[in-house]
């Protein structure tokens, strides 16, 4: 057998390049003998795109966007739902910068239970919050989305109330130290890609190492 090598994916759960990206992350492990490390990345994005906030009907309530970053985040979004559409997967334009703190938390306490959790858990969170059914900045939401994944999700309170807020922090100041500025980014073979786009050329990698 080849042997078993490890992608690192850092994802968000608000970035929707990143929900594009789960399902063809998925399928690296079916194809490959590799290892996934999913992580959380924290993404700043009012930093690089501004912060707004709408209504239901798109009317803007308040702003601190440029008109480039305007144009950036219409554009970005109008690409997204053209690439979901294409799979089946609804993506909504959210109505503000979210806080992906508690959510980014739940991934850490789902990477302790078995795998299938942690798929679970990508699933639910990435597929509610992108048809707006999904409060991401609710512990109490959050905690029952682990139950539902199959996580044993009792200690989710005390997890979230200090060593999970603290590993966080850690693995995005660690992952600045290795380049990483936007999800989903990929690490193979100590080698950064940024995109889902970069895909194709992760698996001509494992590949050309397969038996």
């Amino acid at each position: 057998m080849a042997e078993q090598r490890t992608v690192t994916v850092y994802i968000d759960y608000k970035s929707p390049y990143a929900y594009l990206a789960k399902d063809l992350v998925y399928e690296l492990e079916r194809d490959f003998p590799v290892r996934i490390d999913w992580l959380p990345y924290d993404l700043d994005l009012a930093d690089f795109m501004g912060s707004a906030r709408v209504d239901d009907s798109g009317r803007v309530l308040e702003e601190q966007r440029s008109a480039h970053q305007w144009r950036r985040v219409r554009y970005s979004y109008i690409d997204c739902r053209r690439q979901g559409r294409k799979r089946g997967l609804v993506i909504r334009g959210t109505r503000k910068i979210w806080n992906s703190k508690i959510a980014l938390c739940g991934m850490l306490y789902a990477r302790r239970q078995p795998s299938s959790v942690l798929h679970r858990y990508h699933d639910i969170v990435f597929e509610r919050f992108w048809k707006r059914e999904l409060d991401i900045e609710d512990a109490g939401v959050i905690g029952r989305v682990l139950a539902e994944a199959g996580a044993e999700s009792a200690g989710f309170p005390v997890f979230l109330a200090g060593p999970g807020r603290e590993e966080l922090d850690k693995i995005c100041r660690a992952a600045e130290a290795v380049g990483v500025f936007g999800v989903p980014s990929f690490v193979l073979d100590g080698e950064l890609f940024w995109g889902r786009e970069h895909l194709p050329d992760i698996r001509e990698m494992l590949g050309a190492r397969a038996p």
